[in-house]
């Protein structure tokens, strides 16, 4: 139960937002670098104060093409579509696992209570159960005056995982529509980066499947609402039971993804890796479908020493490769989460993924590194 953004105890003047910690209650964060872009490009900025707020032109935080971005060292940067006034938004710790994986859950509407789910085999954490096997409920929220934020410190290879939110206020009444007219938005941050960002779908039910994560480590975008009568502690396993979706949908590159990418790549060209990694992520969230804007992500994570960020990306390649060259796309990327398994000592993982890439398409490199990992 949380908000990302939050509410808060006292409302926020609408030239200001609030700069929260996404693990610890009611922390607020000073001098985090508060910026509003537009095309891409910085037109304000501020710090924020000792009570975690940045005061801001209230018009520029109430543009609809302004971008928000937050920025301090030690936590994911956060970036978010405004308008943004008057709103709290939380900071999530970076995380050192290859592996790792935060998940923030946030929502506007007063009164409303939503709980965070992530079912997994033997495991079910949510707010009866904060813990399981390497994965806990961080913070817990009554309501929307904080997120509500669920980490896997390690993801177990082989094992999927399942992410739901539950109008825990609306358990008896499945068929109410109180969950999408609450304005929640499900944050996904990997190693020092927010890679997904979801808005709730416009669909009755009181249960939002977000997404699955298979035994590989890619990503199922379910995305939908459903009706369940359900207990929160009998949730757990009807979550593992919930169809996924039977393949990725296709992108459809709209207009404003295009144009976020090509200013993605102009800025990598220019050797502004934080600028076309920020275009990059906007392309993706506008289209999270668009398998361009993935590839190129992963090369800038991979210049930018992001080596979790580029796994996660290069996983997504992986399941949106289509056409006569996906098998060379698909071999590429598992080459390269191998590559970076190897280079952590991860040497089990390394092998692995050196072995899909070699079924994927056969090549030398493939096979040099593999004689080169057995050795540990």
């Amino acid at each position: 139960m949380g908000s990302h953004p939050t509410g808060s105890d006292r409302a926020l003047p609408d030239n200001a937002i609030g700069v929260l910690d996404a693990t610890r209650a009611d922390r607020r964060i000073e001098a985090a670098n508060v910026e509003l872009r537009r095309d891409g490009q910085p037109t304000l900025a501020a710090a924020s104060d000792a009570q975690g707020r940045a005061a801001l032109d209230p018009a520029a935080l109430r543009d609809p093409a302004a971008r928000l971005s937050i920025r301090k060292p030690g936590y994911a940067e956060l970036l978010a579509q405004c308008p943004c006034d008057g709103r709290r938004y939380a900071l999530s710790p970076a995380l050192a696992s290859l592996d790792g994986l935060r998940v923030v859950l946030g929502w506007d509407a007063p009164g409303v209570d939503l709980d965070a789910h992530l079912s997994f085999p033997g495991n079910h954490v949510y707010f009866q159960r904060p813990r399981g096997l390497e994965a806990r409920l961080d913070l817990d929220a009554a309501d929307r005056r904080r997120p509500e934020t669920v980490t896997i410190a390690r993801r177990r290879p082989g094992e999927t995982y399942t992410y739901a939110v539950h109008d825990f206020g609306h358990r008896q009444r499945p068929e109410a529509d109180a969950l999408a007219r609450s304005g929640a938005r499900v944050y996904v941050y990997v190693g020092q980066s927010l890679v997904r960002t979801y808005a709730v779908p416009a669909q009755p039910g009181n249960v939002w499947t977000v997404f699955r994560i298979d035994g590989e480590g890619r990503f199922e975008e379910i995305d939908r609402i459903a009706a369940s009568r359900a207990s929160a502690d009998a949730l757990g396993a009807e979550l593992a039971r919930a169809p996924g979706q039977a393949a990725v949908a296709a992108a459809v590159e709209g207009e404003d993804a295009v144009a976020a990418n090509q200013r993605g790549e102009a800025a990598y060209r220019g050797g502004d890796l934080a600028a076309a990694i920020a275009a990059y992520q906007q392309a993706i969230e506008l289209d999270p479908g668009y398998a361009l804007a993935f590839s190129n992500l992963g090369l800038a994570y991979v210049r930018k020493g992001r080596a979790a960020e580029a796994i996660w990306t290069s996983r997504r390649a992986i399941a949106l490769a289509k056409g006569p060259g996906a098998a060379t796309i698909r071999a590429g990327a598992y080459y390269n989460i191998g590559k970076l398994y190897e280079l952590d000592g991860q040497y089990e993982r390394a092998m692995s993924n050196y072995l899909a890439a070699k079924r994927e398409k056969p090549d030398k490199s493939y096979d040099e590194a593999l004689q080169r990992v057995s050795g540990y």
